[in-house]
């Protein structure tokens, strides 16, 4: 039975939900970005999420000196070398955030319908009834009646835990607040969110641009994240600053939207960017509750159809605590599966979450169940549909290998690339069966020195999903002969066979250049 979301086949029978899924060499085709952090730092943590499924570690300078996130990234290389397992590395800026700023770090208890002033003076203590903040202009930005919301770092949603405030007046720098609920916040910093104000700092601010110059440069770093993404120009203008750095002319774009400025100019940041983060954590304070869901979906669709990875947030909270997540949650990450997102980034879970590897492994079987009974065919003709004709050559090649691999029921895609495009543009139609991105290093040289191009390729796949890249000999040229691909090949089949992917009598379609031609073609393997 073939419905508008679901791919099912008749009769359906309750029971065989319970049957126990088959096991599988990649948990799920839908990635999972993980966030680590105090609880996920060690090379023991790190190496079982990676076991458990983590593809890409996010590292969140809005927190943390860059002395402590380079002691976690190489934490981070000595389990990808004890695990064997290749793992992106993601940069995620601070961003304009603003902040309250509680230098004792008492807990202060806030009653209902009481006042508070946020004050600049970041001399002063913070108490029941005042608390100093890190911005000077929030006097300037907010009228009465504005709603501000103020939280533990990485927003619980606990509204013990959390308060809203409503601007009553504004006195010079200070604003004068009423508490909306009774809560109790606790720690050295909370986040400060205006809903639907315009906050006039800079997207990259100075304090990001160092940590992208020295730590983002020396680890070259595969993505960045860029925080309260707003307008297109913000993407512009941080990869023209990082245009000029050695180590990072490579390095992919995200653009992260968390507030309404960034919905409203979704469709611009789209075409600049390599990819979208929909962080729901802030989204949720600023949409109202019951349009965040429609902004998801059509943002996740806009992805899909341009073929630029989508990241979804904040999926499985509950788990930060305990070792289930809620049914909701559950049933939040199937959707975002059935949605089309290519990845999952978990934040808190992983990061002062007390079960990390469970978060990822959980979160790996919902996408792994909701993957079977995506409706590909469906999404298949959608896509055709919106790119339009004529087709480019790349798009036409792409999508006549994902038709043919799944009218041939393959088990595998294997794909030839150089820069990866090939391959993402495979995985924008959705193949049921994964693809392996095998990446043909290219030589490059800037007349002072020769190197070898690929690896940031290959890692850069892992946000993408359904590709699995292969990383291929550097001794093999762009330019291949056919005895090289045929070699190249065999290691990518014998990859398949040895985790359980390919087998004997298997038919695998392979995606590679001969010459100047794009060829599609159709392998049935013996024993």
């Amino acid at each position: 039975m073939v419905s508008n979301h679901l791919h099912l086949e008749e009769p359906i029978r309750m029971s065989s939900i319970l049957e126990p899924s088959k096991p599988n060499f990649f948990p799920a085709m839908t990635k999972i970005v993980g966030t680590l952090g105090p609880k996920s730092r060690s090379v023991e943590a790190i190496s079982g999420c990676l076991r458990a499924g983590m593809s890409v570690a996010r590292f969140d300078f809005s927190w943390g000196d860059a002395e402590y996130h380079q002691e976690t990234l190489e934490n981070l290389k000595a389990a990808i070398r004890s695990t064997k397992k290749l793992c992106a590395v993601m940069l995620d800026t601070g961003g304009p955030e603003l902040q309250v700023v509680n230098k004792t770090e008492h807990p202060i208890s806030l009653k209902e319908d009481a006042l508070i002033v946020l004050t600049p003076d970041q001399d002063k203590e913070a108490t029941s009834n005042l608390l100093p903040i890190n911005f000077r202009g929030l006097s300037k930005a907010v009228k009465t009646g504005d709603t501000i919301f103020i939280g533990q770092y990485l927003f619980t949603g606990n509204e013990t835990t959390s308060v809203w405030l409503e601007v009553k007046e504004v006195k010079g720098e200070d604003v004068h607040c009423i508490i909306k609920n009774s809560a109790t916040l606790a720690g050295s910093l909370y986040t400060l969110h205006v809903s639907q104000i315009h906050i006039e700092l800079p997207t990259l601010t100075d304090k990001d641009k160092e940590v992208i110059r020295t730590w983002g440069a020396r680890n070259s770093i595969d993505f960045i994240s860029i925080s309260y993404t707003r307008h297109a120009e913000d993407i512009r203008n941080a990869r023209e600053f990082l245009s000029k750095l050695d180590g990072l002319s490579q390095t992919q774009i995200f653009a992260k939207i968390e507030n309404v400025e960034g919905m409203i100019h979704f469709d611009e940041i789209l075409q600049e960017a390599d990819g979208i983060i929909l962080a729901r954590g802030n989204l949720g304070i600023d949409l109202p509750p019951e349009k965040v869901f429609l902004f998801q979906k059509q943002a996740v669709h806009k992805c899909n159809m341009a073929g630029k990875p989508a990241v979804v947030t904040r999926v499985v909270d509950s788990m930060t605590d305990n070792l289930r997540p809620t049914r909701a949650e559950a049933t939040d990450v199937a959707n975002i599966v059935l949605d089309g997102s290519d990845a999952i980034l978990l934040g808190a879970e992983t990061l002062r979450g007390l079960y990390p590897v469970d978060a990822i492994s959980i979160v790996g079987r919902i996408c792994a169940e909701a993957e079977k009974v995506y409706n590909q065919d469906l999404y298949f003709r959608k896509a055709v549909k919106c790119v339009g004709q004529p087709m480019s050559h790349i798009e036409s090649i792409a999508s006549s290998a994902v038709r043919a691999a799944i009218k041939v029921k393959a088990s595998v895609i294997i794909c030839f690339t150089s820069s990866g495009r090939t391959a993402m543009l495979i995985a924008k139609y959705r193949p049921t069966m994964p693809v392996f991105s095998v990446v043909i290093p290219r030589l490059k040289t800037d007349q002072l020195h020769w190197t070898f191009t690929g690896a940031f390729e290959a890692r850069q796949s892992l946000i993408v999903r359904g590709l699995f890249p292969m990383l291929a000999d550097a001794r093999h040229p762009v330019e291949t002969t056919n005895a090289t691909n045929e070699s190249i090949l065999k290691v990518a089949l014998d990859h398949g066979q040895a985790s359980g992917i390919v087998k004997p009598h298997d038919r695998v379609v392979v995606c590679q250049k001969v010459g100047d031609a794009s060829v599609v073609k159709i392998i049935e393997l013996e024993n």
